[in-house]
């Protein structure tokens, strides 16, 4: 392939479009399907991307010899997940949403510390922390997605979640590409720029105000305060990525989505975000 046609593939912010683009639709599509049709996919692809995710850290950390106890968690992830969903939409009189939630996550924290102790007193400690650390970074801040989906009016909450994080993502590369010449954080992600995250905001509060009015039928304000809040966390967490690939000294989590990199590439806005969107939308959407 000549070197023009490599630049026309590959643009600014080093990404193969064709194939970012490919993927992207399949996994839109696939994720506005479940949502109308079958809800448990959606929780399915959850567990799926929250283990997959687990996996690509557990091998990053493996770099600075820490071992996480990978099965146990991958083991727990499906069950915070799935468990949580399942308990949320039967509603039991004895186990809430968030019992079951807490309860999971106490039992797979327990079973990856246990899984560790055959091997020994050496770097026990390292590797404890490395299992914790994945299990508060991936699986537990990925539950939220459960949750909102779980209450009522679920359907309409992650759309607003989710499509509020891929616009300011979107925004943020469209003005960075465009527009971007003042570096926001150098040290950290050189291609972040100042210009991206205006773009990042205009793209989140539109996409907020529009599922607040047309999605949830909540004022206007609330879409606001959701586009403003998430943008805000959600490039806390790509920055908060590219700080730890940083440390581990790596480009992407993996290769595993070809345009994207890895599943944890695709996932750091989403996961940091999760829990302050339940969280505003469980205050201020009735019915949360």
């Amino acid at each position: 392939m000549s070197t023009g046609a490599t630049a026309i593939k590959t643009n600014r912010a080093g990404r193969d479009l064709p194939k970012a683009i490919g993927i992207g639709v399949g996994l839109g599509a696939y994720v506005v399907l479940s949502l109308l049709f079958f809800k448990p996919a959606f929780v399915l692809l959850v567990a799926v991307a929250l283990v997959l995710g687990s996996r690509e850290l557990h091998a990053a950390l493996k770099r600075q010899g820490m071992n996480a106890a990978i099965i146990p968690i991958m083991v727990g992830t499906v069950g915070i997940a799935i468990g949580s969903y399942l308990a949320g939409i039967q509603r039991p009189v004895v186990f809430s949403t968030t019992s079951v939630l807490l309860g999971a996550l106490a039992l797979t924290v327990l079973a990856a510390l246990v899984w560790r102790m055959p091997g020994g007193a050496h770097g026990y400690v390292k590797d404890a922390a490395a299992s914790l650390f994945i299990i508060c970074y991936v699986p537990l801040l990925g539950s939220f997605t459960a949750l909102m989906l779980a209450g009522e009016n679920g359907g309409a909450r992650l759309v607003m979640f989710i499509l509020v994080v891929v616009m300011s993502d979107t925004g943020g590369y469209v003005f960075g590409v465009l527009m971007g010449k003042h570096p926001m954080a150098p040290n950290i992600s050189p291609k972040k720029s100042w210009e991206g995250l205006a773009g990042s905001l205009v793209f989140g509060i539109v996409a907020g105000i529009c599922t607040a009015v047309l999605g949830l039928h909540v004022h206007v304000w609330i879409g606001v305060l959701i586009g403003v809040a998430l943008v805000a966390v959600g490039t806390c967490g790509d920055l908060i990525e590219s700080m730890i690939k940083r440390d581990l000294g790596i480009k992407d989590m993996s290769s595993f989505l070809p345009g994207h990199g890895g599943v944890m590439d695709r996932l750091d806005s989403l996961l940091v975000a999760a829990p302050v969107a339940w969280l505003i939308m469980y205050i201020l959407v009735p019915g949360g």
